[in-house]
């Protein structure tokens, strides 16, 4: 299982310092992009992800909750290890933004609403490296998980099959659950509140890890 840590919920006023807090015990970090249309948030944008880059090791999760990732994907500064998921409900054409972010060095990642069913990846399955699975409504941390979830990841595991295509899960995710959503099949598991809501974020991190089993 890989931990992504989601910068949504550290302290926005030393995110630097957050970060490299829990580097050593997360496999990744998680980027929430919203354009305050797709979802009612505004938060980061590709000055402050590309600044983080620069700073930290471990590799990039961007999550693109916007209208146009078209627009927006080619201004992040990425490596090859980094992935660059966008919304299968997008106002662009879905592959248009694949063709698009594998042109860059990143790898390729599509996303979904709780409310919308899987059948709309299907046809993409065989153009992406990740799935990400909503267990909340996108826009704002700290929510609780959705239960229906569960059964949407162990649907998606059968639709991918024998496919090298990650799933990833995020929203709601705690120490309560997450051995209930590893198990269901995810691989990638991103924890915001979990981690950075705790008195000290590294043992949040370790605290998940251990309860995955």
């Amino acid at each position: 299982m890989n931990l992504s840590s989601s910068l949504l919920s550290a302290d926005f006023a030393c995110l630097q310092d957050q970060a490299c807090t829990v580097e050593p015990f997360v496999d990744r970090f998680h980027w929430d992009v919203m354009d305050g249309h797709f979802v009612p948030n505004l938060t980061f944008g590709p000055p402050v992800v590309n600044a983080l880059r620069k700073r930290l090791q471990r590799p990039f999760d961007i999550h693109l909750m916007i209208d146009h990732p078209l627009t927006y994907a080619p201004q992040f500064e990425v490596h090859p290890e980094d992935s660059i998921t966008f919304h299968v409900e997008t106002l662009d054409d879905p592959r248009a933004v694949i063709e698009t972010i594998a042109g860059l060095p990143a790898r390729i990642g599509i996303s979904l609403r709780p409310g919308t069913p899987l059948d709309a990846l299907a046809q993409h399955l065989d153009s992406v490296q990740l799935v990400l699975i909503m267990s909340v409504e996108p826009g704002f941390g700290g929510q609780a998980f959705l239960p229906n979830a569960i059964e949407r990841i162990r649907t998606l595991r059968r639709m991918i099959g024998s496919r090298p295509v990650e799933i990833a899960v995020d929203g709601g995710i705690h120490a309560s659950n997450i051995d209930q959503v590893v198990s269901a099949g995810a691989d990638t598991i991103i924890a915001g509140s979990a981690i950075f809501g705790q008195p000290d974020p590294a043992r949040g991190a370790i605290e998940l890890r251990e309860a995955a089993g």
